[in-house]
């Protein structure tokens, strides 16, 4: 359970934060006024303005939520660990905010309308202890929630995956083209078409609706890509692996990466992994 603030006062929070965000879009139209950077963020990606001015709209939330009281820690992709008052949590487990300002930063460069916010709240360091997901994909202006233990919702609607064993379109991130082929070679005949979104947090929510019947990463992701959208699969009925690791190990610290792999059922996971497992 989480301590801290409600799980209406951070969608409240984050519902503003995106509202914000969207100003940020408006205002950098084009592919030439969203290609401008300033420097290396704590993540280890080149930052672009539109990167920095996403999260400022996010950080500006947690301020407020810090002067109402609450204290807690940020992991963000750009800032690094942000501390607000003592970390928030209980004893030697922080309240962490693990935060993807935008989670598909070359399509929103290159104005490709499918890109996101993604927000886990966490009781602890693993990916075990999320509470609270959010993800908003700003290309169709949808909203996933999920609050461990109380299912996961797109729009206010109940998401559950289809019930069925079949990979008819598999979505795969980080997709250069000789990760691509070595995985297409696995799932040739045992899957009808590959999806490449540009985002491990769509792909992960697309899942969750069984929009995509499983997704891969061809190479390890952070926490900030995934913290948020694999508690959105587990909680629809779908399975999730971190590679060997179990949810229990896998950090939410910006230096830990592992890969990434979710699908409705475990038999297609399995395929999956294997797909997976082919990439060098």
């Amino acid at each position: 359970m989480l301590s801290g603030p409600s799980s209406g006062e951070w969608i409240a929070a984050l519902r503003r934060a995106v509202e914000a965000q969207k100003k940020v879009f408006s205002e950098h139209v084009g592919i030439e006024a969203r290609t401008q950077y300033e420097g290396i963020g704590e993540g280890g990606d080149r930052t672009l303005v539109i990167d920095r001015l996403c999260e400022d709209a996010l950080f500006a939330e947690l301020d407020m939520l810090h002067e109402a009281g609450h204290e807690f820690t940020a992991v963000s992709e750009e800032r690094g660990t942000v501390r607000f008052g003592d970390g928030g949590g209980s004893g030697d487990s922080p309240l962490l905010v693990v935060i993807d300002p935008i989670d598909g930063s070359l399509n929103a460069r290159r104005t490709v309308p499918l890109h996101s916010l993604s927000v886990a709240v966490a009781s602890g360091e693993s990916m075990a202890d999320v509470g609270l997901a959010y993800v908003y994909e700003f290309g169709a202006g949808e909203e996933f929630i999920s609050v461990a233990g109380e299912g996961a919702s797109l729009d206010g609607r109940p998401m559950r995956v289809a019930e069925g064993d079949g990979l008819e379109v598999v979505a795969m991130e980080a997709s250069k083209p000789a990760r691509i082929i070595a995985a297409c070679e696995v799932l040739d005949g045992r899957a009808y078409r590959i999806r490449c979104p540009g985002s491990i947090a769509v792909s992960l929510s697309y899942v969750a609706c069984s929009r995509f019947d499983g997704m891969i990463s061809t190479r390890p992701c952070r926490s900030v890509d995934a913290a948020a959208a694999q508690l959105l699969v587990s909680e629809a009925g779908g399975v999730v692996e971190f590679g060997s690791q179990a949810p229990s190990q896998t950090r939410l610290d910006l230096d830990s990466r592992f890969e990434i792999a979710a699908a409705r059922t475990p038999g297609d996971l399995a395929t999956l992994r294997e797909a997976q497992a082919a990439v060098k």
